[in-house]
């Protein structure tokens, strides 16, 4: 018996090697990311809507039409009236897939846009982990499986559209201009020449080029920086879309020359603006006044005015250092302008959510750090712009409207209540079947954007003007954690 019991000891000495290294946090942080895995794959199935890769399709059939020798833009999807929209570039990009199944190509773009979601998401969180000394891996294997959830991420996945990827490409070059604000080519000096224009961010306004020429809309990013004097990112992100679209010409000049001078122009190759998946300004104004088509002088007035809104606040907050915020206000901006906005295009609302949960813990941070001193130097409260004695423990309380304004945000974006009063006029049903509620619900996901646009706060020195400073892991006591 002892024989047995040491040579079954013995066997278990190959899984106690393997096991040494793995502390009991790192397993249930392995075990909340399965469960938040999960728990997204429920909501998907819950709040989702049936998926089958229906842009895919389009595309996919478009392209082998294409590769077959056709015109690019004359195919129509069988049994559908719609077709390719992109601009030819777009095509061109998506060519390859030609020689792949419709299915697979899906798949291919699922994967692809989950590794550009993590990537942004890595992006996007690593400046709040490591001033809250979160673990990274952690605080991004958590956050892809609750953005996969929200409706503009599990729509572009389920319908095999690109709006991640684009995301993706926008949101390089606010890493860009992280870079370059930190002086990376600086701490390079010993890298090699091209490893040192990389991490200079000398490249910024190339994502927003190379964005340019698959879809128009995030041309807004090049006002932006004119607008806010970024001279060099706008400047080569000029060049990148001129360049790529002079070079499609000359590989694709028939395709180029229907697509600006016919297709760019024939608005009703996408669909109906009062069709509910449209959450632009220009789909809510045309389901307000129960028609087809949007009353176009009230809507360009309003759009001006929310264009004016959008790259004044984004300057602001570029001019207080806080580029995160002013990447999400244009990329709001240009859904709520845009004649057509189908909630998948809806991205810019998962930086916006990072934006309001970081403002919450910024000030919550900071009134700690002031109770703290409070409380060092004897006082029972702490004075305030007012002259008036706040109590000891008004930092529960502090941040608590944004922290709210982030956590419904997400809830909004994760039921989506467009859809149970989703009708359409050209089918004969009015916006107001279901009265002023299901109106308000149908448009629900519209207004939170024009909300945004005007309210969405900006953190001063978040980056990348300050990264330097505000980048690093700070003191974890109370007043070390005092943020701007």
């Amino acid at each position: 018996m002892p024989a047995t019991v040491g040579t079954r000891t013995s066997r278990l000495a190959p899984v106690r090697r393997m096991t040494r290294g793995i502390d009991l946090r790192t397993v249930v942080r392995l075990g909340i990311v399965a469960g938040a895995f999960y728990a997204a794959w429920l909501a998907i199935q819950t709040f989702g809507r049936p998926y089958n890769f229906f842009d895919m399709k389009i595309y996919h059939g478009a392209v082998v039409w294409w590769a077959g020798g056709n015109d690019l833009y004359e195919f129509i999807a069988p049994l559908t009236t719609l077709g390719f929209t992109y601009p030819p570039f777009a095509g061109l990009v998506m060519l390859p897939m030609a020689a792949l199944p419709t299915e697979a190509a899906g798949w291919v773009n699922v994967a692809a846009s989950l590794a550009a979601l993590a990537v942004v998401l890595a992006a996007l969180l690593r400046p709040i982990a490591d001033r809250l000394g979160w673990s990274r891996w952690f605080a991004v294997a958590l956050a892809v499986p609750l953005a996969t959830a929200i409706e503009p991420v599990r729509e572009t996945l389920g319908y095999g559209q690109v709006n991640l990827l684009l995301f993706a490409l926008i949101m390089a070059d606010l890493v860009a201009l992280r870079w370059r604000a930190r002086g990376g080519a600086r701490r390079e000096e010993t890298a090699g020449l091209l490893r040192r224009f990389w991490l200079s961010g000398a490249w910024a306004g190339a994502g927003v080029g190379l964005a340019t020429s698959i879809k128009l809309t995030p041309a807004l990013f090049i006002v932006y920086f004119v607008v806010t004097k970024q001279w060099r990112a706008a400047l080569t992100a000029v060049g990148t879309a001129f360049g790529v679209t002079v070079g499609t010409f000359l590989v694709a000049g028939r395709e180029s020359a229907t697509y600006f001078t016919s297709v760019l122009w024939q608005t009703e190759r996408v669909g109906a603006a009062d069709m509910t998946p449209n959450q632009s300004l220009a789909g809510v104004l045309a389901r307000l006044y129960d028609s087809i088509e949007t009353p176009g002088l009230l809507w360009l007035s309003f759009a001006l005015l929310m264009l004016a809104l959008g790259l004044s606040r984004a300057s602001h907050a570029h001019a207080d250092g806080d580029e995160l915020t002013a990447f999400t206000l244009i990329g709001l901006t240009a859904n709520v302008i845009s004649p057509i906005s189908w909630s998948h295009h809806l991205v810019f609302v998962i930086p916006a959510i990072v934006v309001l949960a970081d403002a919450a813990l910024r000030r919550r941070g900071a009134s700690r750090g002031l109770a703290y001193r409070g409380a060092l130097s004897g006082n029972p409260g702490i004075v305030g712009v007012t002259g008036l004695r706040s109590p000891i423990w008004f930092p529960i309380l502090t941040g608590f409207r944004h922290a709210t304004a982030a956590v419904g945000l997400y809830v909004l974006f994760l039921v989506s209540p467009i859809w149970p009063y989703e009708h359409q006029l050209s089918q004969g049903v009015s916006h107001y079947q279901d009265g002023l509620f299901g109106l308000l619900m149908e448009n629900s996901l519209a207004l939170a954007l024009i909300v945004l646009v005007a309210a969405l706060p900006w953190r001063p020195g978040a980056e990348p003007a300050f990264y330097g400073e505000y980048g690093v892991r700070l003191d974890r006591r109370p007043v070390g954690r005092v943020a701007a």
